[in-house]
């Protein structure tokens, strides 16, 4: 890598550790505005939503569901079936399109950009300096992007189990014929319903989706519930093996048993081998990353972007992260000479604008939301008015014989601007981005009804729902 001649005690502009979204974004950011970067990979090249996140268990979920909806078909004059899975294919399916992906969207790409990822564990020797493998690494600045791992909760009897986490269990090659997930949140909802559409028995321990509205959990619940799904909403005390069998203990002593484990109960920073006391970065009581709204940490040649940095768990929140931290660390350097041309970085910092910020579940129908909460809006004192339309109400689901599920829009009383759009439906997550264009742009629900809505499209319950706020009378097609 190329050295700025007044640059000398350095080996690159930015130094990056890791290689997924937010540090991708951030080594093209700063590759754009002509500086030296560098990213250090200990691991494999993507990081967590390519190898073992988002790309491998939505397209499994894809496989599932598939056979799921052959085995549900609800029209009856054309039959579908569905035999037993090979999920060694599926598996092997999974691998070659996370390769492929790997290639095009990680390793192609820097070679593009022109960057290196340079393979090795960093770790900082002090608060100037990173190694690489023992070699030192000089930058004039450096980005933690080394994303998360599962959590092992505090379950008594857990380290005597062979459990599986959702990366073990995405490389399963035989279907077992039980599971239990322990663990009702995005990952878990989504690993409990992979294998029971797959053809496995599967029971879930723990409260389902905690964040979402309480009228979407009802009806993910009574979903789960007829896909065949036992739902114990309890917390697990206590797991053993038992025969060929293992047995998890709730709160209440009641007890689910499956012939293998798998826990979903969050994820936390991966930090491990980094040297953040030497670094003089300081973490909070759960291991993230502290930074400010610049993303800097508490030392300031060092920042932190994505899922290390205790931000939400998305893998575009990470490469918003990215980009803002590269933007503001490049801002306090001094300018290329000869390079007037270059892009340069913001006069003020830049930060993250997390308005209207979109989530999935990628469930059968998806659980999804934009925006605020009914009960984020109460707990800012603010005042909030919903309206809640069931799918029955939608020619889209109709059309489909699949009603099941609910749309949620939660508006400010005074000045009816949509503040949050929450749905469990077929495409919900495809409704969410119209949701969050909605939300940007500060529309009210009036302009929501208003608004153009193709007809017999799942997304057109946005401008049903809408209309809910100034009439709650039954309506015709597109009247």
């Amino acid at each position: 890598m190329a050295k700025h001649d007044q640059d000398e005690d350095y080996d690159v502009d930015l130094a990056v550790i890791g290689s997924g979204g937010a540090a991708m974004s951030a080594a093209i950011a700063t590759s754009l505005a002509g500086r030296s970067v560098v990213l250090i990979e200990r691991g494999v090249l993507g990081g967590t939503c390519v190898n073992v996140g988002c790309v491998p268990s939505k397209t499994l979920l894809a496989a599932a569901g598939a056979r799921h909806e052959a085995l549900t078909n609800p029209f009856g004059g054309a039959p579908t079936s569905a035999g037993p899975v090979d999920v060694g294919a599926l598996v092997g399916q999974k691998n070659a399109l996370i390769e492929s992906m790997r290639g095009a969207k990680y390793a192609d790409v820097a070679a593009a950009y022109g960057f290196e990822v340079r393979p090795g564990q960093a770790t900082f020797v002090d608060a100037s300096t990173l190694a690489v493998d023992g070699v030192a690494l000089r930058a004039r600045a450096y980005l933690i992007a080394t994303g998360s791992t599962p959590d092992v909760p505090d379950v008594a009897g857990l380290g005597e189990v062979d459990w599986l986490t959702s990366t073990t269990a995405m490389e399963l090659q035989e279907l077992p014929e039980s599971l239990v997930v322990i663990g009702g949140g995005y990952v878990g909802l989504e690993q409990a319903q992979l294998f029971s559409h797959l053809g496995a028995k599967v029971s879930v321990v723990g409260r389902l989706a905690p964040r979402a509205e309480p009228e979407l959990t009802a009806g993910l619940a009574r979903i789960f519930e007829n896909d065949g799904i036992t739902v114990v909403q309890e917390h697990a005390r206590a797991v053993a093996r038992e025969g060929e069998e293992v047995v998890v203990t709730t709160t209440s002593g009641a007890q689910v048993r499956g012939a293998r484990l798998l826990v979903a109960t969050g994820r936390g920073a991966r930090t491990d081998g980094l040297g953040v006391q030497a670094a003089g970065v300081e973490v909070d009581e759960r291991g993230f990353v502290l930074v400010d709204e610049t993303q800097r940490t508490s030392n300031p040649l060092i920042y932190a972007a994505g899922d290390v940095s205790g931000a939400p768990q998305y893998v575009y929140v990470a490469a918003a992260g990215g980009r803002v931290a590269a933007l503001n660390a490049l801002s306090q350097m001094p300018p290329v000479p000869g390079d007037a041309d270059t892009a340069s970085p913001p006069a003020r910092p830049a930060r993250i604008d997390y308005t209207g910020l979109p989530a999935v579940v990628f469930t059968r129908p998806q659980l999804a939301s934009a925006g605020l909460s009914e009960e984020e809006v109460l707990t800012l004192g603010e005042g909030c008015e919903c309206r809640v339309l069931a799918l029955a109400d939608v020619p889209r689901a109709l059309v489909q014989h699949d009603t099941r599920g609910v749309v949620k829009i939660v508006a400010d009383p005074a000045s009816r601007k949509v503040l949050g759009v929450h749905a469990l439906a077929d495409g919900a997550g495809e409704m969410m981005l119209a949701a969050t264009y909605a939300i940007k742009a500060g529309m009210t629900v009036d302009d929501l009804a208003d608004t153009w809505a193709p007809y017999l499209t799942m997304a057109e319950s946005l401008r049903i729902t809408a209309g809910l706020f100034r009439n709650q009378m039954p309506t015709s097609c597109c009247a």
